[in-house]
Order: structure tokens, then sequence, then C-alpha cells
């Protein structure tokens, strides 16, 4: 899965081309992930995502996953934002999508070298004028909107270094198994998404000793149980996508 799936035009801020411009924002409107029936996530977003969505892994291999909450059961259409672009009421938005338009583009593999990009094509990026939070103060300095922005973005990184981690163990261990998630609608549709793994539950059962050890003193094992338990969320969003208009249906 890629990382940069709602960045159009993501640029490296610059403290001297971006003087001037400002976020114009509308607080709650995540129009911009409409189209994304899954999102990546950080192992620290495993117990609230695992109470409303279900928990996959995504990739072309078993050691190349990135772990991912389902939003939707159809290519294009995320069944957590409306038409007016709002989020499901109460239901936790994850934390790649909380960062837009900001992110760290990374230039290795490991994460540890970084630049921090916006994305051009966000509709709330001015340049000049009143309205919205300006990126810079009069002094050229970072303003508070941009300051907590980097703060996210730095501790978002962090969290993505023990992700990766938490996938090599799985691919390690043999634990994967690709899956494909069957979908039949209340009018008799059947269709089905593939390109998923999940976490092979008899593999799991006859791990034994050092391997098992190690998955529990790191808390992998933790993890790895809310993901099983999470699958049954594919459940939640049929039921969403049952009570979508057929308009609203795309394939």
């Amino acid at each position: 899965m890629k990382q940069l799936l709602i960045y159009e035009r993501p640029i490296q801020l610059n403290r001297v081309a971006h003087r001037n411009h400002r976020v114009v924002a509308t607080p709650g409107d995540f129009a911009f992930a409409t189209a994304l029936n899954s999102v990546p996530l950080a192992c620290v977003e495993f117990a609230p995502v695992a109470r409303e969505y279900p928990i996959l892994f995504a990739g072309n291999s078993a050691d190349a996953v990135v772990p991912a909450a389902l939003l939707g059961l159809r290519a294009g259409q995320n069944l957590m934002v409306d038409e007016q672009g709002s989020w499901a009421e109460g239901a936790y938005v994850p934390a790649f999508l909380r960062r837009y338009p900001f992110v760290l583009a990374e230039h290795d593999e490991k994460g540890s070298d970084f630049t921090v990009c916006l994305d051009e094509a966000y509709a709330g990026i001015r340049e000049g004028g009143e309205e919205g939070a300006p990126l810079f103060d009069d002094e050229g300095k970072d303003s508070p909107l941009l300051s907590n922005a980097l703060q996210f973005l730095q501790e978002y990184q962090v969290h993505l270094a023990r992700t990766r981690a938490f996938s090599a163990a799985l691919a390690s261990h043999g634990l994967l198994v690709p899956r494909q998630v069957n979908v039949q609608t209340a009018l008799g549709e059947g269709f089905s998404l593939d390109g998923f793994f999940v976490v092979d539950e008899q593999k799991l059962r006859e791990l034994k000793g050092k391997a098992l050890q190690d998955l529990a003193r790191s808390g992998d094992l933790g993890l790895i149980y809310a993901h099983l338990l999470s699958l049954g969320n594919v459940e939640l969003l049929s039921r969403a996508l049952d009570s979508r208009p057929a308009a609203a249906a795309t394939h």
C-alpha cells in the first residue's frame, strides 16, 4: 500500500517560499478521503481501530505488508465519509488522515531521513490574505499550527518504526497468509476484495518456545489478537454498505 495515497502533489515545505501561506481548513472535512477504502495504520492505533474496523495487512507479498484499516468494501468507496465529506459521527479517524495535508517524505527504507512536505493540491492552502491560520509567524518562525503539525508527524514517525518491526516479526514467523474479503449485499450482489493478508490462527497456535515468548515480550501478541478480533467488523462495514443509497455505490 502506497504511503502517499491522498497526497496528489506533495512538495517540500519551504520557510521562504511558504512564508505567506495559510491553511484554511474546515474542521471535520474528510472529502479528500472519499475514495479510500483502506488506509495504513500504526500499531498504537490497533486498540481503537479494532473496535470499529477490520485490521488487515496490505501488500503484494507477506514480507512487504502494511497494517491497514478497511474502511469500505468496494474499491474507491470509503463508507465512513458521507456526501458532505463528514466522517461517521463518533467513529475513530486514523492518524494517517489526521495528519493531512502535512506528511514526512522518507528518503530511505528505515525512515531515518525525511523531509516535511505538504500537499500543494489541498484546496485549503492559500497564499496571502487573512483567512485561515498561517504556517509561519511575522518573524518567519513556525506558527502554532505548524508546530503542532510537526509534533504530530514526529510522533507518527516513531510509531511507524514500531509498526515496521511488528510487520517484520509476522513475516519472519511465517504467520501471514493471503485472504480475500467476500461480501454479499442485502440485495444479493456478491463481490470480493483481495490484496490483503491476515494472521493464520493455526500457524499462531503452532508457535512454541522462544518464538512465542518473543511475540509476548514485545507486545506483538496483543496486537495479533486485536487484529484477529477486528476481522468480525467486516459485518459492520457490510451493514454500512447496505444502508447506502444505491446511487452512492460505485464499482
